[in-house]
């Protein structure tokens, strides 16, 4: 489990970040007030949902930090899934208000002023939410936080699209074309609903329960390749995440005159590989199953006093056999 020192970070960064965003917000309302630009208006309500969104992305920081508890003992972590959705959600919504508030821009003439100051300051606040954006992705990276991998993409992608608004607005600047003001706040909020479907889609799935394959398949390879003789069989392997917890679940076939300390040695011996792999952040949890005749051609374990057929052939674990409920035979 991530220790307190690492929640306590991120909850500073993330307060750190809800601050900043306030800053950038300020900053982008007084350029569009210098310019009267749709797309800077566009990207100033983009900055009200990013300091909607990581405030309750710090709200959430703070409550999955809480410890296990008697009604909450996998622990408070499924708050990160719905952090993140209600971001990808408020992002949407900017999204399309943008598009429609372009839509009807694209038809009303108005003049565009001071644009040297407004480019200026909405540069300045792109720049800085892609840097802060990248720095909250490597954090998210190395803690397997869904809210500030979520908050990441969207300051990340606020960066992106400032810089497209800069290109948008430059021409107008140099043509005097200014229905591209609109059409640059289009692609804007185009853009904008895109990145919403990025964070909702992860934060859906976590909801859900939706089986993470490619961290399945890591731990496939942890174990094929850490294989012992007597660990015969591997199956009706299972993943729920609770936030940054991951708690894994599945059966391990062994020599059925096994004793109790036998089992349980083999038992912390891949709970020993997982966490070398992968660190506190996962818990795995692993039934028992008594080996049967049926699976002595596929049992390795040379010395094997009830041996009833000779051994055939070696099953390579891989992910789809491994998340198969049933044990594997000869």
């Amino acid at each position: 489990m991530p220790n307190s020192t690492t929640l306590r970070s991120e909850i500073r960064l993330q307060a750190w970040l809800v601050g900043l965003g306030v800053l950038l917000m300020g900053g982008k309302l007084l350029a569009w007030q210098l310019t009267g630009s749709h797309a800077i208006l566009s990207d100033a309500a983009e900055s009200l949902v990013n300091v909607l969104a990581g405030s309750f992305t710090w709200y959430s920081l703070v409550l999955s930090a809480r410890p296990r508890d008697l009604n909450h003992p996998y622990g408070h972590g499924k708050i990160e899934f719905l952090a993140a959705g209600i971001e990808g959600a408020l992002l949407a919504l900017a999204g399309l208000l943008i598009v429609a508030n372009a839509a009807v821009g694209l038809f009303e003439k108005h003049e565009l002023k001071s644009l040297d100051w407004g480019l200026g300051i909405t540069a300045t606040a792109g720049a800085i939410n892609f840097g802060l954006g990248s720095w909250a992705r490597k954090r998210a990276a190395q803690t397997l936080s869904m809210p500030l991998e979520a908050g990441g993409k969207h300051l990340q992608a606020d960066g992106y699209t400032t810089a497209g608004l800069l290109i948008g607005l430059g021409l107008v600047w140099l043509t005097g074309w200014n229905w591209l003001d609109a059409l640059v706040a289009l692609l804007f909020g185009l853009f904008l609903c895109y990145t919403a479907w990025g964070i909702l889609q992860p934060s859906l799935a976590g909801i859900m329960d939706e089986a993470d394959e490619q961290l399945l398949g890591r731990i496939a390879k942890v174990l094929e390749h850490n294989r012992q003789d007597d660990w015969v069989d591997f199956h009706n392997m299972r993943m729920i995440r609770y936030g940054r917890m991951l708690h894994i679940d599945a059966h391990l076939t062994l020599p059925r005159y096994y004793d109790v300390e036998q089992a349980h040695a083999a038992m912390d011996h891949i709970d020993q590989l997982v966490t070398a792999e992968f660190g506190r952040q996962m818990e795995f949890f692993i039934h028992v199953d008594p080996c049967l005749p049926s699976g002595c051609g596929i049992c390795a374990k040379a010395d094997c006093p009830v041996r009833s057929t000779a051994f055939t052939r070696h099953i390579k674990w891989e992910l789809p056999l491994l998340m198969q409920n049933k044990k594997h035979q000869s």
